[in-house]
């Protein structure tokens, strides 16, 4: 199986908060985008909650990956299911914790309007907000985290690469959104005193990000 494949097969269909305001469709898409969605989804998995079981025996299935390259995401996702395997959903909790939400403040703020203007829920969340309406999607009424959080922009990447959503989309949203950010969140994240697992998720979500902003540069 290849790396692209074991990416796929580790991703998660849950949502972070994000529903479909209409039914969507499903189209056909290839297998280079499914990689690229699973990706994405697999990230906002790993961030939008402490990792349980099931996620890392998702994780687990990349241990016994066999391969020659050893570019960066190659080597990250080693990492990452080389971390599943001791990892235990118990102390992730803590760890999550103490990264993520803390006393008032976690260690690391997951949240896009604070990496961009110091503060939670500014301008950015307000423009975010009217992008994902004019994409159809919406917050669901049992979810309290604002839109902003790595996890749930990582989750509608991943929807508009499963619903064919053109390449300009991907990279309008991206840009508007993600770009100024979201690779200093995750070296925050891989340089925090209290990460231990989630080092191996910042690591993974450096190479991988680097990697696609690569391909959505490269592509017409």
């Amino acid at each position: 199986m290849t790396l692209q494949e074991q990416i796929i097969d580790s991703g998660k269909a849950d949502t972070y908060g994000l529903t479909p305001g209409a039914a969507l469709a499903e189209p056909e898409i290839d297998q280079e985008q499914r990689y690229r969605a699973s990706a994405y989804g697999l990230l906002a998995a790993l961030l939008r909650a402490p990792a349980e079981q099931d996620l890392l025996d998702h994780l687990l299935q990349l241990a016994p990956l066999e391969t020659d390259l050893d570019d960066d995401l190659s080597i990250a996702m080693k990492a990452l299911a080389q971390a599943a395997t001791t990892a235990d959903p118990e102390l992730l909790k803590d760890e999550y914790q103490l990264l993520f939400i803390g006393l008032g403040k976690g260690e690391v703020v997951p949240y896009g309007s604070w990496h961009l203007t110091g503060f939670l829920m500014e301008q950015p969340l307000s423009d975010l907000r009217d992008a994902l309406k004019l994409l159809g999607l919406e917050r669901s009424g049992d979810t309290h985290e604002p839109e902003d959080h790595v996890a749930a922009l990582c989750e509608v990447m991943a929807v508009l690469i499963n619903d064919a959503a053109s390449l300009d989309q991907q990279k309008e949203f991206f840009k508007n959104h993600m770009q100024a950010w979201v690779s200093q969140f995750m070296a925050d994240l891989a340089n925090a005193e209290s990460a231990a697992f989630y080092k191996s998720v910042a690591r993974f979500g450096s190479a991988f990000i680097e990697l696609d902003k690569a391909y959505m540069a490269m592509q017409t």
